[in-house]
């Protein structure tokens, strides 16, 4: 694993553990931090980074501190407290 991609996922865990403690701009810096190293280096961002990071707001999504998981009709559907939706196929 190269050190942009062990940069990112730390930054990822930091993200959470901000939102966790209730400073999500924190988790926003981290998150805008993590996306900027995959793009100069040209890494794809980790499913689980992508799935859990809101597209509008850059917060990380913890589900049940600011994010709300539903299921429907073969969808994961996480709802940002932002508003934004996020679906994706179950099996």
């Amino acid at each position: 694993m190269s050190i942009a991609a062990e940069r990112i996922e730390r930054l990822q865990e930091l993200a959470r553990e901000a939102v966790r403690e209730g400073h999500e701009e924190r988790s926003r810096e981290y998150v805008r931090r993590a996306r900027r190293i995959a793009e100069r280096n040209r890494l794809e961002l980790p499913r689980e980074f992508v799935r859990f990071t809101c597209d509008r707001c850059d917060v990380s999504l913890v589900p049940g501190a600011n994010a709300r998981v539903r299921l429907q009709d073969g969808h994961v559907v996480i709802t940002c407290d932002c508003g934004e939706h996020h679906r994706y196929p179950y099996r």
